[in-house]
């Protein structure tokens, strides 16, 4: 029988999926332009690893009981390795020459900690509090990664620039996995970062409604803008 645990996480999947989706139209916008123009490879770079330290995280040799956290992240790694190959047809050379140097240092750093872990930790526990601690981190990082769009709302006293329906499923996204985590088996490192997210979303929400209500309600039609960072767990 399946249990509510596992109802959770597929609930979780399901709207991380929609996220890691979210830049498609982007892509396709870039693959008919034959052109990159001003977007920038940094958000998908920065996803691509948090992907596969989470992926890692949910070995069962490293955190077991994960196979939800690893279905949707390797999930997220076929989505990033797409995008980033779709930027690197189309971008100039110092683009590509850009995001070759960010893929390297992250290879680099991915490498030694999977090195670090499996040759220093002998069990489970020690492992999963290395890695833990990593994807804690680069998820924090990511959920707090729309403060500047928070204070430019708050600055110019307009929600243009807030993707409404990406703070809606980065918040559902936290609240869904912090449910998770809290559900037999616990996991405390799932917890942490996705509690914060959650705290994250809700201030991002009722910013959006205090100054949807007061202000320019227009919708940020530039394309050209900073392409969002999301994150499965």
């Amino acid at each position: 029988m399946v249990n509510l645990r596992t109802i959770v996480g597929i609930i979780g999947n399901v709207i991380s999926f929609g996220l890691f989706f979210a830049p498609g139209p982007t892509f396709y916008t870039i693959i008919k332009k034959k052109d990159v123009e001003e977007f920038k490879s940094h958000p998908y770079l920065a996803t691509l690893l948090n992907c596969a330290f989470w992926v890692f995280y949910g070995m069962p040799f490293v955190h077991p009981n994960s196979l939800l956290v690893v279905t949707i992240n390797g999930v997220g790694l076929v989505f990033m390795i797409v995008y980033l190959t779709i930027y690197f047809i189309y971008a100039n050379k110092k683009g590509r020459k850009d995001m070759g140097f960010w893929l390297l240092l992250e290879a680099i750093f991915f490498a030694a900690i999977v090195l670090i872990t499996m040759l220093v930790f002998h069990g489970t526990t020690g492992r999963s509090l290395i890695v833990g601690i990593v994807c804690d981190v680069f998820n924090i990082l990511m959920y707090i990664s729309p403060l500047t769009i928070m204070k430019k709302v708050i600055t110019t006293k307009s929600v243009k620039y807030m993707p409404f329906w990406l703070s809606v499923f980065n918040f559902l996204n936290g609240l869904c996995w912090t449910t998770y985590a809290l559900l037999h088996p616990f996991d405390l490192y799932v917890l942490i970062s996705n509690g914060i997210g959650v705290i994250s979303g809700t201030v991002q929400l009722i910013l959006y409604g205090y100054y949807w209500c007061r202000g320019d309600n227009q919708i940020d039609d530039d394309k050209g803008g900073p392409a969002p960072v999301v994150t499965a767990v």
